[in-house]
């Protein structure tokens, strides 16, 4: 069976990858061109000092790269309309859009949101895994570790704090249940991803 330890060293080097309900299996025997194609994109992903150095508005540059690195191979940001029907009457259930999307196959990028940012991709992974719309759902964050190096790009604690989003927050909601039962896949940025390219 798959698991994080046969993931290509570029991967490894980059990121601390957490893996939860057996998510990489799947995508290894399920979803193998879109979970190559995921690989690829972060494979080739460089944490540089100029994408953190500077704000990069209601999209960190982080964010942007990756959508568009997958964009460019058919992932799509994706909404979908849900509701639940009771005795007859529709209850619409509104959610949030996906950040890229394809084929039963979620991804979202959690650069530097507050925390309960979490908790929502989760609750969205575990309705749509419910539904039968997705098979598994990735997520793309700051491992903890990195904290150290964003530390030293000048940027204050106030934008990259304990209180946002990273690895140690996110892998408790996980386990407590946040994701019901959809396998989820994480992917937490570390170091070993920066590049000063100043």
């Amino acid at each position: 069976m798959r698991d994080a330890s046969d993931l290509p060293a570029e991967i490894a080097g980059k990121f601390s990858v957490f893996d939860w309900r057996n998510a990489i299996a799947i995508l290894a025997s399920v979803h193998q061109s879109k979970f190559d194609e995921i690989l690829t994109v972060l494979g080739n992903f460089d944490l540089k000092h100029s994408f953190v150095a500077k704000g990069g508005g209601n999209k960190s540059k982080i964010s942007r790269y990756i959508d568009e690195k997958l964009g460019a191979l058919g992932w799509v940001e994706t909404g979908f309309d849900t509701e639940i029907t009771v005795d007859g009457m529709p209850n619409p259930s509104p959610t949030h859009k996906i950040d890229c999307y394809k084929d039963k196959v979620a991804l979202e990028v959690e650069w530097n949101n507050k925390d309960p940012f979490f908790d929502r991709d989760l609750n969205y992974f575990r309705l749509l895994y419910d539904l039968r719309v997705i098979d598994v759902g990735i997520i793309v964050t700051r491992d903890t570790s990195l904290e150290t190096v964003l530390g030293e790009v000048g940027r204050s604690k106030t934008t990259y704090g304990k209180a946002t989003t990273h690895t140690e927050k996110l892998y408790p909601k996980i386990q407590g249940g946040g994701a019901g039962g959809c396998p989820v896949l994480v992917f937490g940025i570390t170091s070993g991803a920066y590049i000063d390219d100043r």
